[in-house]
């Protein structure tokens, strides 16, 4: 029996408030462990919360992105369990009423588009984070496990989708679109390596062509996008062996080892009554005005969506858009800001998608770590409009202005790469040139116009590339005619 994957995927995105979910404390990234805790997100009896404004505000700003139905009236509630993460012993959720339901989210993936549907966006706290000790960092293996309570606490948006994901292909897509989208609201850093974006994919196989949905099976710790891809690929071809096996597949969640490639049982999965959710009594329920949804609604910046058909209008081929895209803000704001500035669209794209992001990647920094801004491509470009700089030379200049030369202007000086333009500077080079090269001279002046190439091609050998390849082509013309 021929199968297909049916796969739904829960993201949980951390907001980058100034503070957390239900308290003051400070809910930044990277500080000393169990130093950015306080009576509330400790759960110390006697302590209650207080809803972050913040958060709710950009809770509604995904949902609108997202194109979601806002609910004028939203509820927390507690989520019951037991676990050493979370130090209430439940977690402050909601149930059954959102803030956001009934969304979509179009992607593109396996050479066509792709509409999913977001059953829900709704509002939570995170828990600490346990770290093992021993065993390779595997809780069933450790010695034992120490507790930051830091993320305990920080606003934790959890997106759902509905099971319209077909393929691992297509959910690294919709994964990524999501980041994309979350980082064009400016309402987190959705780093991956840090946890302040996280994917939990839901998969399960059915016959190819029935409408009935499988047993699903949760996949865990997948911190990147080619894991997420990896471990759905691994996980889809574990369950079809097992069926066809004749074996049963359970509900449960399982976790994805990285390093060997596979996934292994957690624990069986829970429903959803099992946490016994029950309105939380310390908190009113949200109520959120069609006025004030407007004008979260009217204060929404450019979706990746929309500035993917802008960039394409300008003449970008969709290869340079998707590299644009996948590289944040910083990226795709630099690019801009240089157009902005008049810079050749066309000419900026093939730098920042090129030289600038294999720079990027062989120095293992982020854009905004090195001194590179939109005014010098700006002015890179400049040079090169001007005939200051040839194009391989540009290339060379701008990995200088990234290593922290300089200017576009110091780095090409310093490094002699100025372009020369010059007739009379450039007779002495040409001439050499069709001394030590009789019988191409000859052809030249017999009318041979394709040897014109060749020749400049000398020209620019001897003088290190910088002669100006229009203005020796024009001198050799004109020694063509006699």
């Amino acid at each position: 029996m021929e199968y297909e994957a049916v796969i739904g995927i829960e993201t949980h995105v951390e907001l980058a408030t100034d503070s957390k979910m239900f308290c003051g404390c400070p809910a930044h990234f990277g500080a000393d462990p169990n130093t950015n805790v306080c009576p509330v997100c400790l759960g110390l009896p006697g302590a209650l919360p207080v809803p972050n404004e913040k958060a709710i505000e950009w809770i509604v700003m995904i949902g609108l992105a997202l194109e979601c139905e806002i609910a004028h009236r939203s509820q927390f509630h507690r989520k019951n369990y037991f676990y050493a993460d979370q130090p209430k012993n439940y977690q402050i959720s909601q149930f059954d009423v959102p803030v956001c339901s009934a969304g979509m989210l179009e992607i593109e993936a396996d050479g066509r588009s792709t509409r999913v549907r977001i059953n829900r966006v709704h509002m939570e706290e995170d828990t600490g984070k346990m770290i093992h000790i021993g065993g390779g960092g595997r809780i069933k293996d450790a010695d034992h496990s120490l507790l930051d309570f830091n993320r305990s606490g920080i606003p934790l948006v959890e997106i759902v989708t509905e099971p319209d994901l077909a393929t691992p292909q297509q959910a690294r897509a919709y994964a990524q679109e999501v980041q994309a989208t979350v980082l064009a609201l400016g309402v987190s850093d959705a780093k991956l390596e840090e946890g302040s974006m996280r994917f939990d994919a839901n998969v399960s196989l059915r016959p190819k062509g029935t409408g009935r949905l499988g047993t699903k099976v949760e996949v865990k710790n997948m911190n990147s996008f080619r894991s997420l891809e990896r471990a759905l690929t691994y996980e889809i071809e574990r369950q079809t062996a097992a069926l066809e096996a004749g074996e049963q597949i359970y509900l449960e969640t399982r976790h994805w080892d990285e390093s060997a490639g596979v996934t292994g049982g957690m624990r069986s999965k829970e429903e959803s009554s099992d946490y016994r959710y029950f309105p939380e009594p310390d908190l009113v329920p949200i109520e959120i005005t069609d006025t004030r949804r407007d004008a979260i609604r009217q204060g929404l910046p450019e979706l990746p969506a929309a500035r993917r058909s802008r960039f394409a209008s300008l003449g970008l081929d969709p290869a340079s858009v998707a590299v644009l895209m996948s590289g944040g803000l910083e990226l795709a704001g630099i690019f801009e800001g240089a157009c902005e500035a008049g810079a050749d669209p066309k000419t900026i794209a093939n730098w920042v998608t090129g030289e600038v992001t294999a720079f990027l990647r062989r120095e293992s920094v982020q854009l905004g770590e090195t001194p590179l801004t939109a005014e010098h491509l700006f002015e890179l470009e400049r040079l090169c409009a001007a005939g200051d700089l040839s194009s391989t030379a540009a290339k060379q200049v701008l990995v200088g202005v990234l290593a922290g030369e300089g200017s576009p202007a110091i780095v090409a000086r310093a490094r002699d790469l100025i372009q020369i333009s010059d007739a009379g500077a450039l007779a002495t080079q040409i001439d050499q040139v069709l001394a030590d090269h009789p019988e191409e001279y000859q052809r030249l002046r017999d009318g041979d116009a394709k040897i014109i190439g060749y020749l400049v091609g000398q020209v620019m050998q001897i003088t290190a590339g910088r002669a100006d390849p229009k203005v020796v082509s024009s001198i050799l013309a004109e020694k063509a005619r006699g």
